[in-house]
């Protein structure tokens, strides 16, 4: 079975280029690169990454994929690209690369998430991508979940995944986040990424075991076939040396069939972002 991290960050950081990084993150006010997290992988038994946007910006997006093309264990790249340029078709003529898997845009950052989110140029941009079979990743909070499966459900032409489970109030619990998401239920082309829980503000009380119940919630909405597992390394260094997101799912799948297992581990991700053409491509290129 080939473990598979579905979301990953690399970055050299400069405060300039990284200002969501605040002085209450300043654990990640250095640079995490490739060779820092091979051995974590190699710990935990993970083959592959898929390595994710941490800015806006066309450039981070080159490097990113220059980093991916010398590192073995990267399989895929999301990027970022300003879904608004009147010139959006030759923006992607000029970025494509065989690695090149997705886009994604901080839409928890934006002043008015729900009017971005209902922007007509920003949809416009949604359906080019598609168009072209790029996996679009939602990055949103609770507040906005309404907003983003209404975003979902006109955005149908290829694959959607929500990242770090919509960012759900923890305080109100794995029944209330169900709620939110449950009419992504029936929207086949959305699938979830099991990451990103143990940064969220959690109430005083709440372990690490309180948060499998978001993954029962998680596999009732979604199914085995429809989420990945993924670190969202180094952001998760935050949750402390306590709290590893490698082992923070493993009693929870652990009861599902070995089949269920390798989809959520590997598989799903394989599929969504076309890994085989990845390891194909490396093969020819020997």
């Amino acid at each position: 079975m080939m473990r598979v991290d579905s979301h990953q960050h690399f970055w050299r950081y400069t405060p300039q280029d990284y200002r969501w990084i605040n002085d209450e993150m300043s654990l990640l006010k250095q640079d995490f690169l490739p060779e820092t997290l091979r051995p974590i992988l190699r710990r935990h038994d993970v083959q592959k990454t898929l390595l994710v946007q941490a800015r806006c910006s066309l450039e981070e997006t080159r490097w990113l994929l220059d980093i991916a093309g010398q590192t073995d264990f990267v399989a895929a790249v999301t990027g970022w690209i300003d879904l608004r340029d009147a010139n959006l078709p030759r923006q992607l003529e000029a970025l494509a690369h065989p690695l090149l898997r997705g886009f994604r845009h901080p839409v928890q950052d934006e002043p008015y998430p729900a009017q971005w989110l209902a922007d007509s140029a920003i949809n416009a941009g949604i359906r080019q991508l598609q168009q072209r079979e790029y996996l679009y990743e939602l990055l949103v909070t609770h507040h906005h979940l309404a907003d983003a499966v209404e975003f979902a459900q006109r955005h149908d032409q290829h694959f959607l995944v929500l990242d770090h489970f919509g960012k759900p109030d923890l305080t109100l619990g794995a029944s209330h986040w169900k709620q939110q998401v449950a009419p992504l239920k029936g929207l086949k082309h959305v699938s979830c990424k099991l990451s990103g829980l143990l940064t969220e503000p959690r109430p005083a009380g709440l372990s690490t075991d309180d948060l499998l119940s978001f993954f029962d919630a998680a596999l009732e909405i979604f199914g085995s076939e429809r989420l990945m597992f993924g670190s969202d390394w180094p952001v998760s260094l935050l949750a402390g040396a306590d709290e590893s997101p490698w082992q923070l799912w493993q009693p929870a799948i652990a009861k599902l069939s070995a089949t269920e297992q390798a989809a959520i581990y590997g598989g799903n991700a394989c599929s969504l972002y076309r890994l085989q053409e990845t390891h194909d491509e490396s093969l020819s290129a020997k």
